[in-house]
């Protein structure tokens, strides 16, 4: 149910939730979607998904396959993101946005009020909630170790950042809505 009263008088558009796997990013998206009034929950692996025959795997080193795919996925998610704000809705994206190109990637939002979130728990956070999880996202722990290097070294420091190692999904919401100013991110 909304809390329309808990929410801030400018809410952008387009809502990005980034952070490695296993930081939440799913669950925090769909608990802060439904306390939007007309909101969308955007999956961007939905996309990778949607590949039959022919798909790159994803990993820590991407094949110049991967890479294409990733960028295709990244594309379609932003202007499905757009076709939903046209009509309205405010649209909470999640996806693995990390790394120097970034800034690139959010050049696809350009035309809409943008806020990124990126959630940043520790390593060793992400290691227990990934053995906790049905799906496998990492191969190992030193792969887990190389994605946190790629989002807390290589990554701008666009957005808001918040650790939420040990926070629940309720309070990281919560937490989100507070700060939302603080993740706009500027057009133009």
């Amino acid at each position: 149910m909304p809390l329309a009263g808990a929410l801030p008088s400018n809410l952008p558009q387009i809502i990005l939730i980034t952070g490695n796997m296993a930081a939440g990013k799913s669950s925090v998206a769909q608990a802060l979607a439904e306390q939007l009034p007309r909101s969308v929950h955007l999956r961007g692996d939905s996309f990778r998904r949607m590949i039959v025959n022919g798909r790159a795997p994803m990993s820590a080193d991407l094949s110049d396959e991967a890479i294409r795919q990733l960028h295709l996925r990244y594309r379609i998610t932003a202007t499905v993101a757009g076709l939903y704000a046209d009509a309205g809705f405010t649209v909470v994206c999640q996806d693995i946005l990390i790394g120097v190109g970034l800034p690139d990637i959010l050049a696809a939002y350009r035309p809409y009020s943008l806020a990124l979130i990126v959630l940043c728990p520790d390593p060793a956070v992400i290691a227990q909630r990934e053995a906790q999880r049905a799906k496998r996202g990492y191969q190992d722990a030193a792969e887990i170790e190389t994605f946190d290097r790629i989002l807390r070294q290589e990554t701008p420091r666009l957005g808001y950042w918040l650790d939420s190692s040990h926070m629940s999904v309720d309070e990281t919401v919560a937490a989100l809505l507070a700060n939302l100013p603080q993740a706009l991110i500027e057009s133009g």
